[in-house]
């Protein structure tokens, strides 16, 4: 079954607003760990880093009217960050590896199950 894993945090946090290159750098080598972690288990899809929430574009056709609207939808302090999609055979496994997730140390992960089924 093919779970995405999708991370928020909140860009206020002091580690997001402003980060030097060696905290940068240092981020890359823990989800690169955590990569290599999931791509040795045989359960890596794909992953993604997105840019921040106030690059975003909303839209919508309720009510048959077309509305764009610059940023994220809902007011909220976190924003989604990224991505990770894997191949498991359950939920118990996707929350095991969510669980491992860098993102969950200072934020939250959400898991969902592919519509699809995935595969």
């Amino acid at each position: 079954m093919r779970y995405t894993l999708l991370l928020h945090n909140n860009p206020a946090d002091a580690d997001f607003e402003d980060p030097t290159p060696e905290q940068v750098a240092e981020q890359k080598a823990i989800y690169g760990q955590y990569i290599g972690s999931l791509q040795a288990a045989g359960v890596f899809v794909d992953t993604d880093w997105l840019q921040p929430a106030d690059t975003a574009k909303t839209i919508t056709l309720k009510d048959g009217d077309r509305r764009v609207q610059d940023g994220a939808f809902a007011e909220t302090k976190e924003q989604l960050g990224g991505y990770f999609v894997i191949e498991v055979p359950d939920i118990d496994a996707a929350m095991a590896w969510a669980e491992k997730c860098p993102a969950a140390q200072y934020g939250y992960v959400e898991v969902r199950a592919s519509a699809m089924g995935g595969g």
